[in-house]
């Protein structure tokens, strides 16, 4: 599978990973996945990070860098094609880091691991629900 994982559940695996269904935490462990991340999730650390709703232990470049290193994350980046989606990504609720991570999804065909129950029901996104 390719999974683009919500900005919340890549904080979790690091951060609170009994937060994670035992699904997720197979899916997330399975070498024959792919998991993407866009740099819209690093855009949230950072808004997380300044309004002090969460800390790192280390410096954030740094814990980002053995992220990546540790799941072997593929970047989905923002691109034309995800900017023209966003045309069509229309959601109930006034998140754009969500409306971007949609896009993202939709555009690159990946599967988006959340526990976020509005974007489990949005038509035509491909979800792996983490409940």
């Amino acid at each position: 599978m390719r999974l683009l994982l919500d900005t919340h559940i890549w904080l979790w695996t690091h951060r609170e990973p009994w937060k994670l269904s035992s699904e997720v935490n197979q899916c997330i462990a399975d070498p024959q996945n792919e998991l993407w991340l866009s740099p819209f999730s690093i855009w949230e650390l950072v808004i997380l990070l300044e309004k002090k709703r969460i800390t790192l232990k280390e410096e954030m470049n740094h814990w980002i860098e053995e992220s990546k290193k540790e799941l072997s994350l593929l970047e989905a980046g923002f691109s034309w094609e995800v900017a023209r989606e966003l045309r069509f990504t229309l959601l109930n609720h006034r998140d754009p880091g969500d409306r971007f991570l949609v896009a993202t999804a939709k555009v690159y065909d990946l599967t988006m691991v959340t526990a976020d129950e509005r974007l489990m029901k949005i038509p035509g996104l491909k979800v792996l629900a983490n409940r």
